[in-house]
């Protein structure tokens, strides 16, 4: 990222540019800030996008030979191109030779970094990989926006604010957008304002519902299942969830018991950081034993399921109703 921001401060640029990751919001980001960079704003005579995985690459070549009409650069935006994912030939041959009043820009969801116009791309151009930030980062760039717009916000409150729109910066700015809103005309924003407006992301759902279960709250769970059915979620996908859920339990329990730190336990695990804290409590409540049985309840819900034993939506809910049901946890063994 600071080598894009440095060609953009610098005004020059690199022949060809990728875009990677699973943040979609700093692609969509740096996307914008390269074509506001290049190309001058309402020039539509020398800016190209192409979108999809039938592009033809003649066609992409043939524009990259033009020269640019009374401008510095072309400029061609190839958006999911699946380039980097099978083999384009005469693309990654073509790397070598983009004039230099041309700039390719591709952005993409998935790469493989054995491909060869990945590696054309690095030795001619620039890849870049935008992957989840960091608490810290988060942190630092939503305190960045907040000070921009006039607002306040305090460390514990910010903290519950990101527990409820977990670490996707599209939703955290949309979710931001509501909460900003919601308060106008007042500075401080309070645990009040973002319990009152903001979703819970359907991850932060299926916590919940594991925090039912472990409670043994069994008609809280069953409206957080509910919840998620309203919602549209199909029921393999919460069971899967569900699974996801016990599976991060036990790695963290296990992890706890081994001495780990907290920031080890969310690296290994790729927890926020401050997530950490609530799945160490929440593991307490199960021994490692019943989280292992639990897994595999799961996994044999999920066959009985796929063979047409029973149905998907009253399988997911016969296992809540089976794991919030009141009995003695046992902690034999364990330390």
């Amino acid at each position: 990222m600071q080598n894009i921001n440095k060609d953009i401060k610098s005004n020059c640029f690199k022949r060809v540019y990728l875009l990677y990751g699973e943040e979609a919001y700093l692609k969509k980001s740096y996307k914008k800030k390269l074509i506001q960079a290049i190309i001058p704003e309402g020039d539509t005579m020398n800016f190209h996008a192409y979108e999809g995985k039938s592009i033809p690459v003649k066609e992409i070549i043939d524009l990259a030979e033009t020269m640019p009409f009374f401008s510095e650069y072309r400029l061609i935006l190839m958006e999911n191109t699946g380039f980097f994912k099978t083999a384009s030939e005469e693309m990654a041959a073509y790397i070598k030779e983009v004039p230099e009043n041309t700039i390719l820009l591709f952005v993409e969801e998935e790469v493989d970094k054995r491909n060869k116009l990945f590696k054309a791309v690095k030795d001619k151009g620039y890849a870049c990989e935008l992957t989840k930030q960091p608490d810290s980062k988060l942190i630092t760039w939503l305190l960045g926006i907040m000070k921009k717009d006039g607002k306040k916000i305090k460390e514990e409150d910010m903290k519950l604010f990101l527990s409820k729109t977990g670490n996707d910066m599209e939703n955290i700015y949309q979710e931001w957008l509501k909460l900003s809103a919601y308060t106008e005309g007042r500075e401080e924003i309070t645990k009040g304002d973002i319990e009152e407006i903001c979703s819970v992301q359907i991850s932060g759902k299926i916590f919940e519902m594991i925090h039912a279960i472990s409670e043994k709250k069994q008609k809280k769970a069953l409206e957080y299942y509910y919840d998620l059915l309203t919602l549209k979620e199909p029921p393999m996908r919460i069971l899967f969830l569900i699974a996801r859920e016990y599976n991060l339990l036990l790695q963290v329990k296990q992890l706890e018991k081994e001495g780990k730190p907290a920031a080890e336990i969310a690296k290994i695990t790729k927890l926020q950081g401050f997530l950490v804290g609530k799945y160490i409590s929440q593991a307490k409540q199960f021994s490692v034993k019943t989280l292992k049985e639990t897994l595999a309840e799961c996994v044999e819900t999920e066959e009985t399921v796929k063979t047409g034993q029973l149905d998907g939506q009253l399988g997911v809910e016969l296992l809540i109703i089976k794991f919030s049901t009141k009995k003695q946890e046992s902690f034999e063994g364990e330390k």
